[in-house]
């Protein structure tokens, strides 16, 4: 439990770190982010609409339009611009609370991958760190992915990056941290197959 609880917290600040040099040093999401010298213009506006806190989508059928109203409004407003817009009625800057939040959130993930290679039969190197770019796929493509069918945001690129290279480096951690002592080729049994009673 002990080498599992060290895992969890060195690989939670792998993934931590990675997060942070990914939107804030070398901000690969920047295309999703980006700086507009008309935003006093557009947040005047917005603010004067008296919006209440919630995500729009802009331009959609009315809340009771029918199937059909809905159908001619989509064919209307087909090759015309739109917008998704996340509005808020109050700033709260509070990096301390939620760089905290998401290194705990990291390592509650990271703990969770450990639980799940602690349930294989066997581990060795190579098997953890496959597993790790596996989950890491799978992240991207359950979430990032699938809502940019539909959404096309702009770093989307930037989330497949985030996915494979923070849970290789992760895998790579745990791989050499869980088998350390041992060759790249051998295997740790770190659950017993149950053996079948004789008749």
């Amino acid at each position: 439990m002990k080498k599992t609880l060290i895992g969890a917290l060195v690989g939670a600040l792998i993934i931590f770190l990675w997060q942070f040099l990914s939107f804030a040093v070398v901000n690969l999401h920047k295309p999703a982010q980006q700086y507009t010298d008309k935003q006093e213009a557009i947040m005047s506006f917005l603010n004067s609409q008296g919006l209440k806190e919630g995500g729009y989508i802009l331009p959609q059928a009315g809340n009771n339009a029918t199937m059909d109203e809905h159908e001619q409004f989509m064919k209307n407003a087909e090759g015309k611009p739109w917008a998704i817009i996340q509005y808020h009625n109050s700033l709260k800057n509070n990096m301390v609370m939620n760089m905290i939040r998401g290194y705990i959130v990291n390592v509650i993930i990271v703990l969770l991958f450990c639980w799940l290679i602690n349930r294989f039969n066997a581990v060795n190197f190579s098997r953890i760190v496959t597993a790790a770019l596996v989950v890491g796929l799978i992240s991207f493509l359950n979430e990032p992915y699938t809502g940019y069918i539909w959404y096309q945001n702009f770093d989307i690129w930037a989330f497949l990056g985030d996915a494979v290279i923070s849970w290789g480096l992760t895998g790579l951690w745990l791989a050499w941290w869980l088998t350390r002592g041992r060759s790249e080729h051998s295997t740790v049994v770190v659950r017993e197959r149950p053996t079948e009673m004789a008749n």
